[in-house]
């Protein structure tokens, strides 16, 4: 059978995405290539369209598709509170809950030297540049709660203290080992209101 091996190739990239295991892919790829409605080119041409037109906020690192991403742009945010986060997916985690009314900064991942991601990796300059040229008030550090969120919040919690703006940590309420993106907006309003110092 000729086609095997393009059929074979899109099951092997598919099954790279998160979440998706071998007979998940294999339904996938049976499922676009039987499917005669365009569903397969829409697809790739989202993936495309995403990848050229998605970057990160140049202040927050949040997704957009602008210079600054729409929360920083929202001048009704609280500009005092700044909430410290692991990725873009938690942001939208967060604001999923609506109640959090101030703004964002991404460290893009956690610390974890056995994945060799140190402090340097992240974006942990930035947000002390922020907090130095910003007037904040407070840094609410949302790592998630498992080792290597709570060793960012702690390095965290080290450089910025000194700074004189008080450091505080989500609330648990959150299942130990999980992540935001998971966590239902309840959960979360829960254990943002109910932060405390590190």
């Amino acid at each position: 059978m000729e086609n095997r091996g393009t059929i074979q190739h899109l099951i092997n990239e598919l099954t790279k995405l998160p979440g998706i295991g071998r007979r998940t892919a294999e339904r996938l790829a049976y499922f676009i290539l039987k499917e005669d409605g365009g569903l397969g080119k829409s697809i790739a041409d989202a993936i495309l369209d995403v990848k050229r037109r998605v970057r990160f906020c140049e202040v927050c690192g949040n997704m957009t598709e602008k210079e600054l991403c729409e929360i920083c742009e929202d001048n009704r945010r609280d500009r005092g509170l700044v909430c410290v986060v692991e990725e873009p997916k938690d942001v939208w985690a967060l604001e999923r809950m609506g109640t959090y009314r101030g703004l964002y900064h991404v460290l893009m991942g956690a610390i974890s030297p056995l994945d060799g991601i140190g402090p340097e990796d992240l974006r942990i300059r930035e947000l002390l540049n922020r907090i130095e040229k910003e007037r904040v008030k407070e840094v609410i550090v949302a790592t998630d709660p498992n080792v290597e969120g709570d060793a960012t919040a702690l390095y965290i919690s080290k450089l910025v203290k000194p700074l004189g703006v008080p450091v505080t940590r989500i609330a648990s309420g959150l299942p130990v080992g999980g992540d935001l993106e998971y966590a239902d907006s309840v959960t979360l309003s829960k254990a943002l209101s109910g932060r405390r110092p590190l």
